[in-house]
């Protein structure tokens, strides 16, 4: 089956739309700044539905990895953070090292210009000649009748398991945020991920305070512990 690729506009993929970004606005592709970038990512992807193109699942999952390295940062642990962007990172200069690869070769390439000879076409022989001891081959012919593994029935296994997996919304996360801050006036950030053990329900979390906190509802405190509903007059904390 033919694999679909998508492109956006002139970038083939989320990496070639990043790396775009980075070299026009000058950012350092070994310090990536997670904020800059965010912003000039999500205000293409907003220009691409007002124009009505397609967008690629793929443009989408770079949008809420960027969200998630830039929620994650503003806890007052940001290691994990650290590591993703790190990654991140080093993917960049990879796929960066591998267009450059890919330009030298294509100016060094002459296409139709070079003619070569065609293959041989060689006799093979189709006559069996190995030869097995006899108690081999008689257990080869026992062990027959035993049951090859069903790769079928295995493969709708791992599929299953990838269906039941939970998945939060973050409108539900929105409103745990909400109905917290309602009770308690305010809450420290890692006590909302209290008793989560799933990475949908922590993401989701993150996702909802980031939310919360760009549309003016909460702000989130000097020292990034806390989180409370905005007074008249405060600044976020995270811009």
């Amino acid at each position: 089956m033919e694999t679909i690729s998508f492109k956006l506009d002139v970038f083939e993929g989320p990496l070639d739309l990043l790396l775009h970004l980075i070299a026009k606005h000058k950012l350092n592709i070994n310090d990536i700044e997670i904020s800059k970038l965010l912003e000039q990512y999500l205000l293409y992807i907003e220009q691409a539905k007002e124009q009505d193109l397609e967008l690629a699942g793929e443009f989408l999952e770079m949008a809420a990895r960027l969200i998630y390295i830039k929620t994650a940062s503003l806890l007052p642990k940001p290691e994990e953070a650290e590591e993703i962007k790190k990654e991140l990172q080093g993917t960049l200069i990879e796929y960066s090292a591998c267009k450059r690869a890919a330009e030298k070769l294509k100016a060094s390439y002459t296409g139709n210009d070079i003619f070569v000879r065609e293959p041989l076409k060689i006799k093979l022989d189709s006559v069996y000649k190995l030869e097995h001891p006899p108690e081999k081959l008689a257990e080869i012919y026992l062990n027959m009748h035993i049951k090859k593994t069903d790769f079928r029935q295995a493969n709708e296994k791992k599929i299953n398991d990838v269906v039941q997996q939970k998945v939060v919304s973050v409108i539900s996360k929105v409103v745990y945020v909400l109905k917290t801050l309602y009770k308690n006036g305010s809450a420290y950030i890692d006590s909302m991920f209290d008793g989560m053990t799933g990475r949908s329900e922590r993401v989701a979390t993150f996702l909802a305070i980031l939310e919360l906190t760009k549309s003016g509802r909460i702000v989130i405190s000097d020292d990034n512990t806390m989180i409370s509903f905005k007074k008249k007059g405060d600044n976020f904390a995270a811009e």
